[in-house]
Parts: structure tokens; C-alpha cells; sequence
């Protein structure tokens, strides 16, 4: 849970958790500091249900999932008067998924990466479409979307995954916060020195929160830090058009790809991936989700 809440905490601020497994004690005294309205998971251990139950003031939501509910084939959608009907996407997303790797020059996957692309893949299986997904020793580090392009959708997680990795560089990680700096306001300003592009007002209220004025983390020090990121996944929720993604993705240490196949440029994008050295897997499965 937490290295899931940790893909993206500047969002997670204010959240619903879901949890696939019974909430025991020590992920309960976690969900107790953050600030979230609620929790649905398929059981709790009675310690754990205790500590929720007094979150909030009592207000805090907690739900238990129901492991016997079958969801119905079809779904329904309505949008100002006009009604839409398809089927549930059912599909189970497994190691035979990732069979076909259609790559000539790396042709197989490790262990590690078939992880990590069931992974990515389960997550954009349940993020609003266009959605790619960028994951790396069992985690997600960067979701993008709901995007009209597929290649904004990798630039979108790109710069959540340049985040991720750069909040361990060694200068953030050695920010000195005054002393009664709260959480959340940490995890914003380390985002933001990250970031860099603050306006005048923003930068000299984010100096306020320092005992000493953080010196800037330059372009060539977060570039020069990247160079170390490697072995990442990449999963879309369908084909890549085009070979723009790859090319983003080549940036951000991707070293494995799982897409739907199936476009008339896949030959140029499977091309890409050899040009950078990475094994894509064509799974033949649509994740859309609308």
C-alpha cells in the first residue's frame, strides 16, 4: 500500500483507498495519518477496523467488499439523453498475455519485467482511457491519463516518473524543513524544487518553509541523475500509433513495453523499440476504460 500511495503522493492527498487484501493493523496506523475519506477492502482485522473506525471523528468511510458479487456482462452509460451499452472488460491480464514479444533484438522477458508489466497493465485496466502506465520493481511510478494522445499520455507519466526517481536525489533528500512543517507540505515543496518552474510569489513563499534557503537543483544535475533510472516497464492501454511514445519512453530508462498491437505503423514502432534496445510485448488485449 504504501509504495502504491508513493507512485504519486502530491495526488494521493485527500484519496479513497482500495485494497485487494484484509487491512491489517500496521496499514491501518498508515491510512490513520493520511488525509483520506475512506477505504474499501474485502475484510479487516479487528485492531485495524478499530483504528478506522475512529478516523475523522467516526466520519471516515470504510467499506467491506463483497468476494462473492459477480458484476453483470454489461455496462451502461448516460450522456445527455443518449444511452451506451457494451460489455464488461472481463479480460484476466496474466503472464500468457505477454507471450508474444515482437521485438527482433530483445525477444525475451525476465521475471522482473513480466512483474512489472502485469502491474502497469492491471492499473491502466482501471484509469480513464487514453492511459499508459510506467512501473519499476513491482510499483507503479507514473500514471498519465485520460489524455486525447497517446504520446501525452507517456509524457504525462514521464514527468511523473521523473519525479518519482528524483525524489531521492541527494539534494532533496536533504532539504532542511523548519521544524512544524506539516506532511503534506513537504511532500508539495519537494515536488516543486523537483519541478522548478515556480512563479515569484510561489518561490518565495516555498523559501519560508526552509531554515536555510535550499540551493537550486539544477537541469544538469536532474538530467545527470536520470542517466542512473533503468529497467522501467511501460504498459498501454492499446496500440501506439506511432513511434513518438517510444521515443518518449527511450528518456525515462524504459527498457520494456507491453501494448495492444494491431496499428498500421507497428512495424515502425517495433523498429523503435530495437533502435533503443527494448523487448515489447504485443498482448492482442484493448484496456480501454470510458
Amino acid at each position: 500500500y504504501l509504495r502504491a500511495r508513493q507512485a504519486d503522493p502530491m495526488s494521493s492527498f485527500g484519496d479513497f483507498a482500495a485494497l485487494s487484501d484484509v487491512v491489517d493493523k500496521d496499514t491501518a496506523m498508515v491510512l490513520k495519518t493520511e488525509v483520506s475519506d475512506g477505504i474499501v477492502a474485502p475484510g479487516y482485522e479487528p485492531e485495524a477496523l478499530e483504528i478506522l473506525k475512529a478516523k475523522k471523528g467516526g466520519n471516515f468511510i470504510v467499506l467491506q467488499a463483497n468476494a462473492d458479487y459477480v458484476a453483470p456482462q454489461s455496462e451502461y452509460r448516460e450522456v445527455f439523453g443518449m444511452g451506451f451499452m457494451q460489455r464488461r472488460n472481463d479480460c484476466v491480464i496474466t503472464k500468457e498475455s505477454l507471450a508474444k514479444v515482437a521485438t527482433t533484438k530483445v525477444t525475451e522477458l525476465s521475471e522482473d519485467a513480466q512483474r512489472d508489466l502485469l502491474v502497469a497493465s492491471i492499473a491502466i485496466k482501471y484509469t480513464q482511457s487514453n492511459s499508459v502506465a510506467y512501473a519499476k520493481n513491482g510499483q507503479v511510478i507514473g500514471v498519465g491519463a485520460g489524455q486525447q494522445s497517446r504520446v501525452d499520455c507517456c509524457k504525462l507519466a514521464g514527468r511523473k516518473v521523473r519525479v518519482w526517481y528524483l525524489r531521492q536525489h541527494p539534494k532533496v533528500l536533504g532539504l532542511q524543513f523548519k521544524e512544524g512543517v506539516k506532511r503534506q507540505e513537504r511532500i508539495n515543496a519537494r515536488v516543486r524544487y523537483i519541478e522548478g518552474d515556480m512563479t515569484g510569489p510561489e518561490r518565495a513563499q516555498w523559501e519560508t518553509l526552509f531554515d536555510a534557503v535550499p540551493e537550486p537543483l539544477t537541469e544538469e544535475e536532474k538530467n545527470e541523475f536520470l542517466t542512473s533510472l533503468s529497467g522501467v516497464s511501460l504498459s498501454s492501454d492499446a496500440f501506439f500509433p506511432f513511434r513518438d511514445s517510444i521515443d518518449v519512453a527511450s528518456q525515462l530508462g524504459v527498457s520494456f513495453v507491453a501494448q495492444t498491437g494491431g496499428s498500421v505503423q507497428d512495424a515502425s514502432v517495433m523498429a523503435a523499440c530495437d533502435e533503443y534496445g527494448m523487448a515489447c510485448a504485443v498482448t492482442g488485449q484493448r484496456l480501454f476504460h470510458h
